[in-house]
């Protein structure tokens, strides 16, 4: 999984990204500080790999990664090339979702581009860039196909819904805010269009507001009434405070957290609103050489899930001897488990759970 991280300069996207990944990107106080996009593969927090670890003291674990990528600032005029934004919404087309960083914090010392402080207003600049940008491709693409369709009336529900698709994009509505049935659905998923992509709105605030005013401060509460409307997602973040944290050990991160009174840090929200918005789960192999979280699709069968371990594995497929995480975990061992008919053998219809933990049987 490949996530972008976006938005206007000094919003706080190198801050962010360095806090996430370790990874030291330059960041100032000017733009374009950030031009070729900086790229960090960062673990997935998983406490089922712990609780494995401790029962099997396996010789590796291996948690599933995302990959995160540090967009250069975008500007007014992005979509005509205006601060190099064509190389910038190339960048943009790369990745599976959008973290759009918008700036919800007061200082004095750092600039903003547009003079103040307005984070919808910051959101429509940057929406309205990836519509123009998409309008360009959309027009090519209906261009095409209404040629088509003059030869192949079956093209006739496409041309349709392109048609409607740009009336929406003139009206300034993003393509994921567009009603679709599954026909449309289809369609869409053909066309490589930057507002498509599915979004978090990281609402980058002061280490005052993180803590104490979250559902109080304004600029977060608009945010989240645009969101809504367009079918994105929103996470209050404190970037300063992510960097604070970000070397911190395991255990001090916790601890510090839990002083502040926050649950859970940014990074973790963060991964874990990202699965959900692009429909992403995990299932677990366990044993003494590994153990070991693999990233799947929700709705994924077992064959196809054997495939992400390796390809030889889904085409000789035989079963999945499949035992929940939480009931492993109750009895306290595999062998346990099977005394008590925990242990199942599911055949090549079997539908992926999360948190299943499963050894594959197959045969070449």
């Amino acid at each position: 999984m490949k996530l972008g991280i976006v938005g206007l300069p000094n919003v706080g996207k190198s801050t962010l990204f360095n806090a996430i990944t370790n990874a030291g990107a330059q960041s100032a106080n000017y733009a374009f500080c950030t031009i070729e996009p900086n790229v960090g593969v960062v673990d997935v927090p998983d406490y089922r790999l712990d609780k494995l670890a401790e029962m099997y003291e396996p010789e590796k674990v291996t948690p599933a990664s995302i990959e995160f990528v540090d967009i250069a600032g975008l500007v007014k005029g992005a979509s005509k090339g205006e601060g190099l934004g064509n190389k910038f919404l190339s960048h943009i087309r790369q990745v599976d979702a959008i973290i759009h960083v918008v700036r919800c914090f007061e200082n004095d010392d750092i600039i903003h581009v547009e003079g103040s402080i307005d984070p919808v207003r910051d959101i429509e600049t940057i929406n309205l860039e990836l519509l123009l940008s998409d309008m360009e491709i959309l027009e090519r693409r209906l261009d095409k196909s209404q040629k088509a369709l003059k030869g192949d009336k079956s093209l006739a529900k496409e041309v349709d819904f392109l048609i409607k698709l740009k009336a929406a994009f003139e009206d300034g509505i993003n393509a994921r805010a567009v009603e679709c049935d599954e026909d449309e659905k289809a369609i869409l998923d053909t066309v490589e269009l930057l507002s498509s992509k599915p979004v978090i709105y990281a609402c980058n605030m002061s280490e005052e507001d993180f803590k104490n005013n979250i559902q109080t401060n304004e600029r977060y509460n608009a945010v989240k009434a645009l969101a809504e409307k367009e079918g994105a997602q929103v996470l209050p973040i404190c970037a300063e405070l992510e960097a604070e944290i970000s070397s911190l050990t395991k255990d001090e991160k916790e601890m510090f957290l839990s002083d502040i009174g926050v649950e859970k840090g940014g990074l973790d929200l963060l991964i874990q609103r990202s699965y959900d918005l692009l429909g992403l789960m995990s299932f677990l192999t366990a044993g003494k050489p590994e153990v070991r979280a693999w990233t799947i699709k929700k709705g994924t069968k077992a064959p196809q899930a054997a495939g992400k371990i390796h390809s030889d594995i889904e085409r000789g497929f035989i079963r999945a001897e499949v035992v929940s995480f939480d009931d492993l975990m109750e009895l306290g061992s595999m062998q346990a488990a099977k005394e008590k008919g925990k242990i199942r053998s599911e055949g090549k219809e079997y539908v992926m759970q999360d948190g299943d933990i499963v050894l594959f049987r197959f045969n070449v």
